[in-house]
């Protein structure tokens, strides 16, 4: 909010593009920045384009126009005729959802780059475009080749909530269902605002994601829609992320699609932020540059849950045999997918720890580890020093085997080996016992506590 009112406060005409994906709350924000000012908001809809046009101009007018109506007869005369609104000091427009008029007619970049080039760029004027479709945003809008690349003068991704925000939704919520309702929502606001705090997470998600009538059911589907085409095949590539399928050739084989086409629909998945595809730390740059190398996995929360949990289970769902199946599904997300997402939780805590300079050795790859016949679930590396690290989310204190089992994995794999100095990291969610406690002495040993992680 800071930045924006910075901009609404200078002197210089202020071309601005908010964007991100849907529900994460962008006009939310707009209508919180624009309290208490005189703002222009239009929302743009998936309208024929005279119509579009026609709703924009009556808009401006009764918004207040010093100017001859008559001559709101296109888009150049409209955008021109913004530095005519009535306003007291600087004129405030915002666009939301701004791809609908872009696509709705393929020459508005090119009449907006003209009018704000020769007309608006030494007016006291502050245009905002949002929008919520990324890869259009980013490739067609933002790209190097759009008539309006280079005249931006501030570029804004609206990103998600983290942990610490997002479980303010539920504060009477234990530390283990705060990560698991996490686990099943990310941050979002729209989605998190769907779940009752005062339900169980087994009871949230009968009632809010295993019916058909609920936003939480329906609401990949239609985002998808939005974004992209071929949603079965979509579909079928993300289950098989969810389910386990991390290597290209496992996807390729689990949807019996080529893997070079595989390839092609996960970078269009990878755009969206739905997937990402991780290396391991100690990969060279050659071996990340290979198509094959590298593991995917669903980076969104609410995907991983829903491909992994509703879209195998859509029949009981859709005829409403969900009894038994909240049940089953509610236990494994609180232990197995809780658990994924305690070990994303562990990783950002490395890095937010690495930025303030508070590990022994300054980072300069944070991630997971893994090899031929091992793998850790934390690692950082500076090049000389070696941080190996295990995420436990068990109701039991974690022992010394976890630690032991850590140095086995130095003194057994080559590949982990020419370091001078290893650092092992051990998360827990419930506690250490003293033995490990002691191993601290030796000022290899880190132990950090759930507590730690997720203070507020």
């Amino acid at each position: 909010m800071r930045k924006f009112e910075n901009k609404f406060g200078s002197a210089n005409a202020e071309l601005i593009f908010l964007y991100g994906r849907r529900r994460i709350g962008k006009t939310e924000f707009l209508r919180k920045f624009t309290e208490g000012k005189e703002a222009l908001f239009f929302s743009a809809t998936e309208s024929d384009d005279n119509e579009q046009r026609e709703r924009f101009k009556q808009r401006m007018l009764s918004f207040g126009f010093d100017g001859n109506p008559a001559l709101l007869s296109d888009w150049e005369s409209i955008f021109m005729g913004l530095k005519k609104l009535r306003h007291n000091g600087k004129i405030l427009v915002i666009i939301d959802e701004f791809q609908h008029i872009f696509t709705g007619k393929k020459a508005v970049p090119s009449i907006l780059q003209n009018v704000w080039d020769e007309h608006l760029l030494r007016e006291n004027i502050m245009i905002v475009l949002c929008g919520s479709e990324m890869r259009f945003i980013e490739n067609e809008v933002l790209g190097s080749k759009n008539p309006l690349y280079g005249r931006a003068t501030a570029i804004f991704k609206m990103k998600e909530l983290t942990f610490r925000e997002a479980v303010q939704f539920f504060p009477g919520y234990t530390l283990k269902d705060k990560v698991t309702a996490y686990s099943i929502l990310g941050g979002i606001p729209f989605y998190l605002k769907q779940f009752s705090p005062s339900l169980s997470i087994e009871e949230n998600i009968g009632q809010n994601i295993l019916s058909r009538e609920t936003v939480l059911y329906n609401e990949i589907e239609f985002m998808l829609k939005q974004e992209l085409r071929e949603t079965a095949t979509y579909n079928t590539i993300t289950s098989a992320v969810a389910l386990g399928n991390t290597k290209l050739n496992d996807i390729s084989q689990k949807t019996m699609i080529d893997a070079a086409k595989v390839n092609v629909y996960l970078k269009n998945l990878t755009e969206l932020n739905i997937v990402v595809k991780e290396y391991s730390i100690l990969d060279t740059i050659k071996n990340s540059a290979n198509i094959r190398s590298g593991l995917y996995k669903i980076a969104d929360n609410l995907f991983r849950f829903w491909y992994r949990f509703v879209y195998p289970n859509k029949d009981d769902i859709e005829t409403g045999n969900t009894g038994r199946l909240v049940q089953d599904i509610a236990e494994i997300v609180s232990t197995e997918h809780a658990s994924m997402c305690f070990e994303d939780l562990c990783i950002d805590h490395i890095r937010k720890l690495n930025a303030k300079r508070e590990l022994p050795f300054t980072a300069k790859q944070i991630g997971r580890v893994w090899g031929k016949g091992f793998e850790a679930d934390v690692g950082a590396t500076d090049g000389k020093t070696l941080l190996l690290g295990e995420c436990k989310w068990t109701n039991s204190p974690v022992g010394v085997d976890v630690l032991n089992s850590l140095r086995e994995k130095v003194t057994a794999n080559t590949e982990l080996a020419g370091y001078d100095r290893y650092i092992f990291c051990l998360f827990s969610r419930s506690g250490f016992t003293q033995v490990v406690r002691k191993e601290t002495e030796r000022g290899d040993v880190i132990l950090v506590g759930a507590e730690e992680i997720f203070k507020t």
